[in-house]
């Protein structure tokens, strides 16, 4: 028999380390090819780690609730053979950094040169590519103090660090971001002595997802100054042009057509005509995104919610959107998404209507600048016009809420913005091919 060792394999850009959240087996248990053996979480998103091989699980080598690195050792398994084998860990191309000069300057000599001798006490949690950043671009540890990390318990990322780095040049040295600065504590970390308790309260500690969302909920708003504007929405054609072609998608493709995606086919075209929408805030620079990546706020069993991303949706067909939609609620609600899936939103789509809601006031993901929700369709009586003069007609209508940062999209951008998705809605050609 021959010992083979399970490796944490490599999670997709930027993810360096994950905790275990619980083994599905234990030691002594058989395990086959392909079989979730532990779920795992990362600051991006949960999931499970499947064997390649089959075999008996002889030595657990991470515990609940430890964190392991990308490529270490987390489990050894008893398999058919001689010696000792491990899975072969596939290593991630770097992503670009928001400046991809900045990316090139800091990366490239990581790949051609020793780090310079800058160190860090112990105390001080980085991973190996943020150390490696952080000493070629001699940032000391007061100044990696001063950096608020968006990963797990507030660890800096890769991506905070080529942030600080892209801006440093405009701040003084040793200086923290004036984000990082100024912003107060988030609201979770209150004492709880603050809060009375009574006789019969129950106290529920937030679980790690529910963490990293209120601290980014309340990051959000400290960033961007919120503006909402509001319409309502005649989808009529929308919800006739469903009916008609649900169940031939259906049988087709053996999939549910809903409404998302046409939602997001209008969001993409107004977009489209509205690139300035498509943008990120980075110091005093805005970054025009070339992709169309739609995120799509998605609620989970335990009350939690993720946003899993639609890569270039600008390039896919009502189909593939339908596809690849249905795809990403499954695998959230199932926690089978990848970390890459939730990363990369340049704009968020929230279905409040999927609640009953008629409409709601979401918070703007950072980096994005904008945030749609789409509320309940509701069948009202509504006023037509017509070449005989103005009809009452029963309708399907729907409310609209649209907020944006309102550092770099002002009223006018926001609202048609805004118009434009409505007007793609109410005028839905009802001859679409799906």
């Amino acid at each position: 028999m021959a010992e083979y060792k399970l490796l944490l394999p490599s999670m997709g850009e930027g993810v360096m380390e994950a905790t275990i959240i619980t083994w599905l087996f234990n030691e002594g248990d058989n395990v086959k090819e392909d079989d979730s053996v532990v779920e795992i979480a990362t600051d991006k998103v949960d999931s499970d780690v499947p064997t390649p091989v089959s075999g008996k699980i002889v030595k657990i080598l991470k515990q609940k609730d430890e964190v392991a690195k990308v490529g270490e050792a987390i489990a050894i398994l008893e398999i058919e053979g001689e010696g000792t084998a491990s899975e072969e860990v596939k290593t991630e191309t770097p992503a670009a950094a928001p400046d991809a000069e900045t990316l090139k300057a800091i990366e490239e000599p990581l790949q051609t040169a020793a780090a310079s001798n800058v160190e860090f006490s112990g105390d001080l949690y980085l991973s190996p590519l943020v150390k490696s950043i952080a000493q070629q671009e001699k940032i000391s540890e007061t100044e990696l103090k001063s950096i608020k990390g968006s990963g797990l318990e507030g660890r800096i990322t890769k991506e905070d660090i080529l942030a600080y780095v892209a801006n440093r040049g405009s701040q003084p040295a040793q200086a923290a971001p004036v984000q990082a600065a100024s912003a107060p504590q988030p609201a979770v970390s209150a004492p709880a002595a603050t809060i009375p308790v009574s006789a019969g309260d129950e106290i529920i500690p937030m679980d790690r997802m529910r963490k990293i969302i209120a601290e980014n909920m309340v990051k959000a708003k400290q960033i961007a100054p919120h503006v909402t504007s509001f319409i309502e929405t005649d989808v009529t054609n929308v919800v006739k042009w469903r009916n008609k072609n649900k169940a031939v998608f259906e049988k087709r493709e053996g999939e549910k057509l809903t409404f998302m995606p046409i939602f997001v086919k209008a969001v993409v075209k107004a977009i489209q005509d509205f690139p300035m929408i498509n943008v990120s805030v980075n110091g005093e620079n805005i970054i025009k995104k070339k992709n169309i990546n739609i995120g799509m706020a998605t609620a989970l069993p335990d009350g939690n919610l993720i946003v899993p991303v639609i890569k270039n949706a600008d390039q896919l067909s009502l189909s593939g959107l339908a596809k690849a939609i249905n795809d990403l609620a499954y695998r959230a609600r199932n926690k089978k998404l990848r970390p890459e899936d939730t990363q990369g939103a340049t704009y968020t789509i929230s279905n409040v209507g999927s609640f009953g809601n008629l409409m709601g006031t979401p918070i703007i993901p950072q980096p994005q600048v904008a945030i749609l929700a789409i509320g309940a369709i509701v069948k009202k009586p509504a006023v037509l016009e017509t070449a005989d003069g103005d009809v009452i007609a029963i309708r399907n209508l729907m409310f609209m809420s649209h907020s944006y940062d309102h550092r770099v999209v002002d009223g006018s951008l926001g609202g048609m913005m805004l118009k434009h998705v409505h007007d793609y809605l109410e005028n839905w050609d009802l001859n679409t091919e799906i």
